[in-house]
């Protein structure tokens, strides 16, 4: 597999001595997308603005398709884009304007038809003439992305593509990095919201207090370290596990008229036909069973608990 991003024991503090990453070390493959999730103040962003050369790390380096972003910046640089999460625009420019202007800041030749066929990517070709001012939040964040892609990068940054996006306008984003990714592009994205990351990555990378966690592939993540609740809905209260099914890990709902079993995925197989054996001994009066698998956010907030201090 071919390592397109390599960030080699990277480690910065700043100079109120805060260090903000601890030794990160992280590869990213060509052509996939990488969530990167972790809390606030976990290091995310000062990740990305390292990988991309607008800061420098204290040590470690960091490579983009072998070129070290520091002693080959142009090189490095001129194969990404990035997305910030702040929104900084020029209000009095028009979208047509600011989009052509950064292809210039690259040193590449005016391109009509790839300014059109950008804007019109991101639904922007109808407000190529407005001001940047007069758009909405929405809209001001895909004209980032329409800066960010219309020097033709290889390698996307994306820190928090969809703050401020309203639902509709966040499932057309994500249809947009999915193309992105199928065209060949390699992305790495931070965001807050979990469902975007179990709709998009191919990989999770969680980062906590400037170091890296876990680095999996999402589906195997949520294979290892998810699991299933059954809920069992009973048609009269029970205000106590029965002592068959103590051994397990089952708790009675607030209003008792449920049990919920969860079973970790590396016992499921074995476990839950035990369980539901044990169940139909009980002279519980059950009205239904439904299943649920544990969610990428619940894997995400174990993870964050497990390593409290």
């Amino acid at each position: 597999m071919d390592h397109v991003i390599s960030i080699k024991n990277l480690n910065k503090t700043f100079a109120n001595g805060v260090m903000a990453l601890k030794n990160v070390s992280l590869d990213v493959n060509s052509g996939e997308i990488l969530a990167l999730l972790g809390p606030n103040g976990a290091g995310k962003t000062t990740l990305i603005s390292i990988a991309c050369g607008l800061t420098y790390a204290s040590s470690g380096q960091v490579f983009i398709a072998g070129y070290d972003i520091r002693k080959d910046y142009k090189a490095a640089r001129r194969l990404v884009g990035l997305v910030p999460q702040e929104i900084a625009l020029e209000r009095y420019e028009n979208v047509l304007d600011t989009v052509h202007f950064s292809r210039g800041l690259f040193g590449l030749p005016p391109d009509n038809a790839l300014v059109e066929k950008t804007l019109r990517l991101l639904s922007l070709w109808d407000k190529r003439e407005s001001s940047l001012r007069a758009l909405s939040g929405g809209m001001k964040r895909r004209v980032l992305i329409a800066k960010a892609l219309v020097h033709e990068p290889t390698i996307i940054f994306l820190d928090e593509p969809s703050a401020g996006v309203d639902v509709e306008l966040r499932k057309e984003m994500w249809d947009v990095i999915k193309g992105l990714r199928d065209q060949g592009a390699t992305v790495v994205l931070t965001t807050h919201y979990i469902e975007e990351a179990e709709e998009l990555a191919d990989r999770i990378a969680i980062i906590d207090k400037g170091a890296i966690s876990l680095i999996e592939q999402k589906d195997q993540l949520i294979k290892q370290m998810g699991g299933k609740k059954i809920h069992i809905d009973l048609t009269e209260p029970c205000s106590s596990i029965p002592a068959n099914l103590q051994k397990y890990d089952t708790h009675v709902t607030r209003d008792k008229k449920s049990l919920v079993y969860v079973c970790d995925t590396k016992y499921r197989e074995k476990e839950i036909g035990l369980f539901l054996n044990d169940l139909h001994k009980t002279n519980l009066n059950i009205r239904d069973i439904t299943t649920k698998e544990k969610t990428l956010e619940e894997i995400f907030m174990s993870i964050i608990e497990e390593r409290k201090p």
